[in-house]
């Protein structure tokens, strides 16, 4: 990533565990990017910009509420003016809860598909004029998106986020743009710890495949894969990061020799 410009939304610090936009923000500023850390918090913001610096890394902190237009804009020519190119866009901005499609109201409705699916729009939609060829766009979505069970508006926003992944790979493609999906799964960070219990952690665990929780590190390592160009002939594909599939049987004995 050196030489590059990247904008990371979401990507302030405000709790004890590393979001992912945190993570990711810190990941590619160790990789050479110049780093805008997009936040509608000014404080969350500085602590990921000073702890890239600290470690020698270049980060700027911009302060702008995605679910606004207008801010969205503005957000995008800060970093123009700052470093005077975009290379870079992760699309991380998310809030949720677990309650069900028919358990909200029509303001929770439009807040939950604004911040998970329109704020993305928004942003993309401001930087492609400034986008060079050879840029890259990522999305963050979650597995829960494909999982069979009880619907909630979260996952339909991040279902329509994975479609616009398409669209957009399709609609940037001659413009040399690249755009894919980060599917987060059972990872334990500042989002899952805001609305989950800590009981509900080794259940989840056990049913990963790999048995192991992931972190918000694992999902920034897969965002600097696709947004660098180790990845440049892929584009409008979904990454999922998850450890494996889930267990769905318990494990049977050893294999000790093979039937012919």
């Amino acid at each position: 990533m050196d030489g590059r410009t990247a904008l990371v939304t979401g990507g302030g610090q405000n709790g004890r565990l590393p979001g992912v936009g945190y993570a990711t923000a810190v990941v590619l500023a160790g990789h050479g990017a110049r780093v805008a850390v997009l936040d509608r918090d000014p404080a969350a913001a500085q602590v990921t910009v000073e702890r890239i610096e600290k470690a020698g890394g270049v980060a700027h902190a911009v302060v702008a509420d995605v679910t606004d237009d207008a801010q969205c804009g503005r957000a995008v020519a800060e970093v123009v003016r700052r470093f005077g190119a975009l290379d870079a866009l992760m699309n991380n901005v998310a809030v949720g809860d677990r309650a069900g499609l028919f358990d909200v109201g029509p303001d929770r409705w439009d807040e939950l598909l604004s911040v998970n699916l329109k704020s993305a729009w928004q942003v993309t939609r401001h930087a492609v004029p400034v986008l060079p060829a050879g840029a890259a766009i990522v999305n963050v979505s979650s597995v829960g998106v494909s999982a069979r069970g009880p619907g909630m508006v979260y996952n339909v926003a991040k279902a329509g986020l994975e479609n616009l992944t398409v669209g957009a790979a399709a609609t940037l493609g001659g413009q040399g743009v690249r755009v894919n999906t980060v599917q987060v799964g059972a990872i334990w960070g500042a989002f899952a710890e805001r609305n989950m219990s800590e009981e509900m952690r080794e259940p989840r665990r056990r049913g990963i495949g790999l048995g192991t929780e992931g972190t918000s590190w694992d999902i920034a390592h897969a965002a600097l894969f696709l947004l660098s160009d180790r990845a440049r002939w892929i584009s409008g594909h979904t990454l999922t990061v998850e450890g494996g599939p889930p267990r769905r049987f318990p494990p049977g004995p050893p294999i000790t020799e093979v039937a012919r």
